[in-house]
């Protein structure tokens, strides 16, 4: 294939690797030589997902089989923990695209606090880049390892960074509901929630994970500590996150200027798009995209603002993300293979 990326995909049979594999898999400018799993190994990968429509994709492997020296990219969609050992261990030459939390958080004591072991690759931490392309595409192209953010942190941080960095609104105050499909638990999330597909259920109430990410990231750009209410729950439904975001802005700031700022703020980001002002959206709007939509609505009271924001969990806020830094990584066109 000329002028390919060769790539190969870690974690390949859960859900964000497969998804990771079937937008690979059409992907004009990516040749896939490896796809990796500790199970299954010599089984086709569109024998676990039948929407891969190419079938002369390699068989799965183990990573230990991978060549380094015949790849580019690694993508790593494993349990966390696990992606800090392959960065150990490839070559300068390969860049490593973490779909984990292994190198979201610079905070290694909170790394611990949050995922309860010690970091294994702490000298790597520093030198890695977490990203929202949309906020970070002009700095991809120095970092070895990329570090894409949780589902969660995608769908609120497209809309809070630039009000949060603005001054626009109380960082003492923000409230954020989110709702996501039972994809985001992974393939043994029935374990996880009792009577999955008949009930909503919140979880992390207070200390879920995400949170850890987000304040890191709205603290940055604020240049204070801010620390977020944040509650998620699991709804019966396969993919897709819509977040609920409750703002209190400051004087002479309402929802319509929020509005036309955030909208002028996202006017060249091809793939984040806004309703109308003062709209209802679903995640209809968003499902199999890699597309986040935006709608910012007016409350009763003249200095509360609700945002709406909806990603695809699998795509904007894994799989497509992770490409779409590729994509910029590479100087590719940032659409290539996700539209």
């Amino acid at each position: 294939m000329k002028d390919s990326i060769n790539v190969a995909v870690a974690g390949a049979t859960g859900y964000v690797g497969l998804e990771l594999v079937k937008i690979l898999s059409k992907h004009p400018n990516v040749n896939i030589l490896y796809v990796c799993a500790n199970k299954s190994v010599g089984k086709k990968i569109y024998s676990f997902d039948k929407k891969i429509s190419r079938k002369n994709l390699p068989k799965l492997t183990k990573v230990e089989n991978i060549n380094w020296n015949k790849i580019k990219v690694l993508f790593t969609a494993l349990p966390n923990g696990e992606a800090q050992k392959l960065a150990k261990i490839i070559p300068n030459s390969v860049k490593l695209i973490d779909l984990s939390a292994d190198f979201r958080l610079k905070d290694l004591n909170l790394y611990k606090k949050w995922y309860g072991f010690n970091h294994k690759c702490k000298e790597l931490v520093f030198k890695s880049i977490y990203s929202i392309t949309e906020f970070s595409r002009k700095y991809l192209k120095n970092y070895k390892i990329i570090s894409c953010p949780g589902c969660y942190p995608t769908s609120i941080q497209i809309p809070l960074l630039p009000l949060v960095e603005k001054k626009m609104i109380n960082t003492n105050n923000i409230i954020i509901d989110s709702k996501s499909g039972y994809s985001g638990g992974g393939k043994n999330v029935e374990r996880k929630f009792k009577n999955l597909f008949n009930s909503v259920t919140a979880y992390g109430v207070g200390g879920h994970r995400h949170m850890a990410e987000i304040d890191q990231e709205l603290s940055k750009v604020s240049k204070k500590r801010v620390k977020v209410f944040f509650t998620p729950h699991v709804i019966p439904m396969f993919r897709g996150i819509l977040s609920t975001i409750y703002l209190e802005t400051h004087k002479k700031i309402d929802a319509n200027k929020i509005y036309k700022f955030l909208k002028n703020y996202h006017k060249n980001n091809f793939f984040i798009k806004f309703a109308k002002f003062n709209t209802p959206i679903s995640t209809n709007e968003v499902v199999n995209t890699n597309f986040c939509y935006i709608s910012v609505c007016t409350n009763r009271e003249k200095n509360k603002v609700i945002i709406l924001s909806t990603i695809d969990n699998l795509i904007k806020g894994a799989s497509g993300q992770a490409v779409q830094n590729m994509n910029v990584a590479y100087n590719l066109k940032e659409t290539t293979g996700l539209i």
